[in-house]
């Protein structure tokens, strides 16, 4: 992944992200609560390396802040969406063909639905929080790489190898595990990179709608909400949190891409000649 510019990016800017969500437990330039009544919306300056908002606050410090919490709403995030999706996809190609039907269906039915609507039914009982992001974001992102991995997991169910091991005397559960999984990780561990990358889009927008973060907890999508509003009068505070999360979104979606190429045999024609 090194050996190619995106990679290297991608690379970067996600250890950047990680060192600067940790060094933010533990230290900001300036303390989260602090304000400067004399100095409201202020351009950067040696005091505010990215200028300070409407109540005063250091921009700077509120993203670094805002950097952990991002960060916990993408692990979390993609956690949930590796299982909901793993586990329908095992549903989804299953030998039984009423549980594979009823499998397909539903993910189809349900795929239908925004995350944007499923975070703002989980609202209702609730409330603003970071939990309604991670679980809209866990259970849409989930039926989505079931539906997208179900091909690869279908192919490698009618593998040659999948069918000697039936014919061997191998459970059901030992060819899903042992031979459907491994070879399905590849579009797997992709859209889950992926679906880091639209969960921070997804934390953005909804806290926006005031379905996300709560008031008070530092996020960039926090950051952008309270800032949109005078953007024609101090566009500054507008474009750090969206430039930080335009950029981790792409080193994202790139870290993605390059994985791909990385770790997928059919791309990578390294890989099948190691296994030759």
């Amino acid at each position: 992944m090194w050996s190619q510019g995106e990679g290297r990016f991608a690379l970067v800017v996600l250890a950047c992200w990680i060192v600067v969500s940790l060094a933010s437990i533990v230290w900001t330039p300036k303390k989260l609560w602090e304000t400067d009544g004399y100095h409201v919306w202020a351009p950067p300056s040696a005091d505010h390396l990215l200028g300070t908002d409407g109540t005063g606050a250091d921009v700077f410090s509120w993203l670094m802040a805002g950097a952990r919490t991002n960060l916990l709403i993408a692990i979390l995030s993609v956690m949930l969406a590796g299982v909901v999706g793993v586990t329908l996809l095992m549903a989804m190609v299953s030998r039984s063909k009423m549980v594979s039907a009823i499998s397909v269906v539903a993910v189809d039915a349900l795929i239908s639905i925004p995350t944007v609507l499923i975070a703002l039914i989980l609202a209702v009982p609730m409330g603003a929080s970071i939990a309604v992001i991670i679980l809209a974001c866990g259970v849409g992102y989930g039926l989505n790489l079931a539906r997208i991995a179900r091909p690869q997991a279908l192919l490698a169910a009618g593998s040659d190898y999948a069918v000697s091991a039936r014919a061997s005397g191998a459970s059901g559960g030992y060819v899903l595990f042992r031979h459907v999984l491994p070879n399905s990780l590849p579009s797997i561990m992709v859209q889950l990179s992926l679906s880091a990358g639209t969960a921070i889009l997804a934390e953005s927008g909804l806290t926006y709608l005031g379905v996300g973060v709560p008031s008070g907890v530092p996020s960039w999508g926090h950051s952008l909400s309270t800032s949109v509003k005078l953007i024609d009068v101090y566009p500054l505070t507008v474009v750090w949190p969206g430039l930080t999360v335009t950029v981790v979104v792409v080193a994202l979606n790139l870290f993605g891409d390059v994985l791909r190429q990385a770790i997928d045999p059919i791309v990578n024609t390294a890989l099948r000649k190691v296994a030759a």
